[in-house]
């Protein structure tokens, strides 16, 4: 990319390009779009079909119930965009793909020139696979088409593009990002109905802070998604203190 390009252009492909409404005027895109940091274009799959109807869908060959998303709109729209700005990666929403992850943005977050095509009806054309780089999930569910994923999937790049956050070290240090949930926050009052702020966090003592938020970040992972464990690049004092975690189950 030059440097007057975004360092992250989405374009997306879609045949509900009303749902898209306010993207680019609310919320973080609005900030990444106003500093020249992103771009967000939503083509429309109904320019790119020959029946006065503009047809994105048709039956099924060999039965069932169901539509499926049409292979040439989808064709014809890829044929038809701008030259890429840099890296350009296609990318079809589907709950068949491998699932979204926290990896999959910060690979992305310097520069990329993204393409992702909206699944919807019962299904895609198959042969629209070949036109893409990967398929990408949200995970083992159903919704009604690739819209809201593109939105999350655009959502969870953008705040990591350097100059978009107020606080780029907030996003390094989310649940994921570590490899570990993240530790839990309080702001004010210090006192809620009897629930107190832990002590450490009104210490001032920056080094027992940054112990207890890394402990913390270890329990509820450990609580409530231990798969991360795993691979999330544990130390000997780490590793430490989960055993301490399970020597307290084991003599409750």
């Amino acid at each position: 990319m030059t440097r007057s390009d975004p360092r992250v252009a989405v374009t997306v492909l879609t045949g509900f390009p009303a749902l898209f409404g306010s993207l680019e005027t609310e919320g973080i895109l609005k900030v990444a779009v106003a500093r020249g940091l992103a771009q967000v274009r939503i083509v429309n799959l109904r320019d790119y079909t020959d029946d006065r109807h503009r047809t994105i869908d048709d039956y099924p060959y060999g039965g069932g119930p169901g539509m499926i998303l049409k292979v040439e709109p989808v064709a014809r729209a890829l044929e038809a965009l701008p030259p890429a700005q840099g890296r350009r990666e296609v990318v079809l929403l589907s709950p068949q793909g491998e699932r979204l992850s926290q990896a999959f943005f910060e690979a992305r977050a310097e520069g990329v020139d993204l393409v992702l095509i909206c699944g919807r009806y019962k299904g895609v054309d198959d042969r629209i696979r070949s036109l893409v780089d990967r398929v990408i999930s949200l995970g083992d569910f159903i919704i009604s088409g690739g819209e809201l994923a593109a939105m999350i999937l655009i959502e969870g790049l953008v705040r990591l593009i350097p100059g978009v956050l107020g606080d780029l070290d907030s996003a390094r240090g989310d649940s994921f990002s570590t490899g570990l949930l993240d530790c839990g926050y309080y702001t004010r009052p210090e006192s809620w109905r009897g629930i107190q702020v832990p002590e450490v966090l009104l210490s001032g003592n920056h080094a027992e802070i940054r112990r207890w938020r890394r402990q913390d970040a270890l329990r509820r992972t450990q609580a409530r998604r231990p798969d991360l464990l795993a691979g999330a690049g544990l130390d000997e004092e780490d590793r430490r203190y989960l055993a301490s975690l399970d020597e307290e189950g084991s003599a409750s």
